[in-house]
């Protein structure tokens, strides 16, 4: 029999489990084979170039174990390297960022859209030109919100501080005439419960995943390569840090009991700092 292929998923730590989480909702048959960069996380601050060269290796990584389709499931990530990676590869490649914005077309009603996101995606202005590229008389106002991710990264349960932070970062979009807010990260989902009190219940919270895996599926069918056998599929889950506390973090986002491998990847991109001051 052959063997089944996986979807591979990768992001710079623990946000891309929430595209995860919605992959085996609707494509429970689905192999998935994920990747979090823990170890260089966040990539928000570091310089796209540096980014593109991290995603790069972890596709190497990642078509060394002979995946179906690639999902890069960080927005980052996504701005810095999607149309490298599509070039590189002879699968299936998608992104989080056009997903992320159908959705908020398909939702605003008064065409005001905010976008939260790291530096690095709010810098690239990739949200605000696939919007505009789409629709050119949407208002777009977009935030970066640097704490966040480490905030999620942390796997800090004190709902105190979290919303003390939250309230901190969102603090200067707040002002902004909206009705919908992009999550342009996919850690953000994880704690969407404290960006909605923030910015109140008038605002709808639009995460990629949702769209994204919808479009996975869509892509899958269409070049027929969903899987077909029944038997129950064995999913992959490696990290470049710490193994416990990627597991704990995600065991308790997706509801399920999974096994973790550490992984180390290429010195020559640990030892450079590009991170941004």
């Amino acid at each position: 029999m052959e063997e089944q292929k996986a979807i591979g998923i990768l992001d710079s730590g623990v946000g891309g489990l929430t595209v995860v989480k919605e992959v085996f909702r609707q494509l429970p048959k689905e192999k998935v084979i994920y990747f979090g960069d823990t170890a260089r996380c966040p990539y928000g601050p570091r310089l796209l170039e540096e980014v593109k060269e991290f995603t790069l290796e972890i596709v190497d990584f990642l078509l060394a174990q002979n995946v179906k389709m690639i999902v890069i499931a960080c927005n980052t990530a996504t701005a810095a390297a999607l149309q490298e990676v599509k070039k590189k590869v002879k699968i299936p490649v998608v992104g989080v960022i056009r997903p992320g914005s159908l959705s908020a077309i398909k939702h605003t009603q008064t065409g005001e859209i905010g976008v939260i996101g790291t530096e690095g995606t709010i810098q690239s202005g990739a949200y605000e030109n696939t919007l505009k590229q789409i629709n050119p008389k949407l208002k777009v106002t977009s935030h970066a919100c640097p704490t966040l991710v480490p905030l999620v990264e942390s796997g800090i349960e004190d709902e105190i501080t979290i919303r003390q932070v939250v309230k901190d970062a969102l603090k200067p979009i707040l002002s902004q005439k909206m009705d919908s807010l992009i999550l342009g990260c996919t850690h953000y989902p994880l704690i969407s419960k404290y960006i909605q009190e923030v910015v109140g219940d008038q605002v709808k919270l639009l995460s990629s995943a949702e769209e994204t895996a919808r479009e996975v599926s869509t892509i899958l069918h269409h070049q027929n390569l969903l899987n077909q056998t029944e038997n129950e599929p064995e999913h992959h889950f490696y990290t470049t840090g710490d193994v416990v506390h990627f597991k704990q973090i995600a065991e308790k986002w997706l509801g399920r009991a999974i096994e973790v491998t550490h992984i180390e990847l290429a010195k020559k991109n640990e030892e450079k700092s590009s991170i941004k001051k």
